[in-house]
């Protein structure tokens, strides 16, 4: 049975309406279903769209950790450009490990799905000037009310973004500062200056509560480092700027350069999941509807652009405001390996899968993900025994293979991977007889 969405023209009343007529067309009509603990709503394009409004339909899920009485804040996943990376946001609040660091922190995980037709204008969803951010305020009301959280409307936003979504999650960060504990930005990030050659794109102002705001910025190699030409080649420039421009007013920015990568995700969420943790760790406020914490300054490391050699910041030889800002030690150590060969070292096993059931020949089980590697994959085990592997030959084109496959713009692949195992010869066995464990990226197997 095809989930019905929430849905409405923005430029009309703020009350949600159902209405099965905006359904949305191929390639956005299959979205995973939205049951508790996700939510979903959907909005249509206005039919004749005002200065500033939204152009495209949208629609956003977010995953509410279960048991959670009051939210602390919003993990935001966006997404980039392009009907690829748009459809992928279907699947982003799905992502065991980034519901894992949301768990940690009592926050939701929010994915939008920007319904961009082929080759239209990115500029008009990725700049949240042009409606994607009221949107974006309006649906945290919509889901707040719809899954029982309206604390979802006002709580802080930590936000990571690839490509075009880096352009949104950098501009947001510059309209809204106050409301952002945290920003990763992968390739993309927003223009501070005016570039004729980039006339479509409006620049931003840098407001003084932006310099207050942890950013990372997060641009492959290959996007024009250490190869000059190509789509990409414009992406270091644009961070390159957009860093010197934020730093030297003393923004809490810095950059990691992915070595391996062009333009896809690569292996950047082993650290932007741990980064992220400690920022909110940081800045999240202990009582819900506070003002967010500033970030502490006694342990902040710093290196040279483009080195790769942290050290703390008294330590530091040059001007601090053209240096590379990481938060404290750890995860400075954690950049030096990731600039390096993105190889960072994890030493705590996963956790167990629970929740183990055998119906008939099918075994299933739940698991949590391992919040500094997630899940390469399980182990299904009889008597002691290793009978299979879930998936069989996992695979992942842009990194560590992952258990529930990667995307383009750093979400799962669809359909979304299940937690089951056919077993072969079931007979006369129950659930007592087989155990499961989870293996991280690392290599790490969870324990007995």
């Amino acid at each position: 049975m095809r989930p019905l969405y929430l849905c409405l023209s923005l430029s009309l009343s703020l009350a949600p309406v159902l209405l099965e007529a905006a359904t949305p067309l191929p390639p956005y009509d299959q979205p995973p279903p939205a049951a508790p603990p996700y939510y979903r709503v959907r909005y249509d394009a206005p039919a004749s769209p005002a200065p500033g409004e939204l152009i495209f339909p949208v629609n956003y899920t977010v995953w509410v950790p279960p048991g959670i009485a009051t939210l602390r804040g919003v993990i935001v996943h966006q997404h980039g450009c392009g009907e690829g990376s748009c459809k992928s946001g279907q699947t982003g609040a799905f992502d065991l490990h980034w519901q894992a660091l949301a768990q940690k922190h009592a926050c939701a995980l929010l994915a939008p799905s920007y319904e961009q037709p082929d080759k239209a204008e990115c500029q008009m969803w990725c700049d949240p000037r042009n409606g994607s951010g009221a949107a974006f305020q309006k649906a945290l009301t919509d889901l707040g009310s719809q899954s029982g959280h309206p604390e979802l409307a006002t709580v802080p936003w930590a936000l990571w973004g690839h490509s075009g979504g880096g352009h949104w999650a950098g501009g947001i960060t510059l309209t809204h500062p106050e409301r952002v504990a945290a920003v990763w930005l992968r390739s993309g990030v927003p223009l501070l200056e005016a570039n004729p050659e980039r006339a479509t794109i409006k620049p931003h102002s840098i407001p003084a509560a932006a310099l207050l705001v942890p950013i990372l910025c997060n641009p492959g190699t290959k996007e024009g480092l250490t190869v000059k030409d190509g789509r990409f080649a414009g992406v270091w420039p644009s961070n390159e700027a957009f860093f010197k421009g934020m730093r030297e007013k003393g923004a809490l920015i810095g950059i990691a350069v992915d070595p391996l990568s062009a333009h896809e995700c690569g292996n950047q969420r082993y650290l932007a999941i741990p980064w992220l943790d400690a920022c909110l760790t940081a800045r999240l406020p202990e009582t819900p509807g506070a003002s967010l914490r500033p970030m502490p300054t006694n342990d902040v490391w710093l290196a040279a652009l483009p080195g790769s050699e942290a050290v703390p910041s008294s330590r530091f030889p040059g001007n601090p405001n053209t240096a590379i800002w990481l938060p404290n030690a750890t995860i400075a150590k954690s950049w030096m390996h990731y600039v390096k060969d993105t190889a960072i070292p994890d030493l705590t096993p996963p956790p167990a899968p629970t929740g183990l059931q055998l119906n008939g020949s099918t075994l299933t089980w739940t698991a949590a993900a391992d919040l500094e590697s997630g899940i390469a994959h399980f182990l299904i085990e009889r008597a002691g025994t290793v009978i299979g592997k879930v998936p069989e030959s996992p695979k992942n084109p842009f990194g560590r293979p992952i258990f529930q496959g990667l995307q383009y713009s750093d979400t799962p692949t669809a359909p979304l991977v299940e937690m089951r195992f056919a077993v072969p010869d079931a007979t006369g066995t129950s659930a007592a007889d087989y155990r499961v464990r989870a293996v991280n990226t690392a290599g790490l197997t969870s324990r007995h």
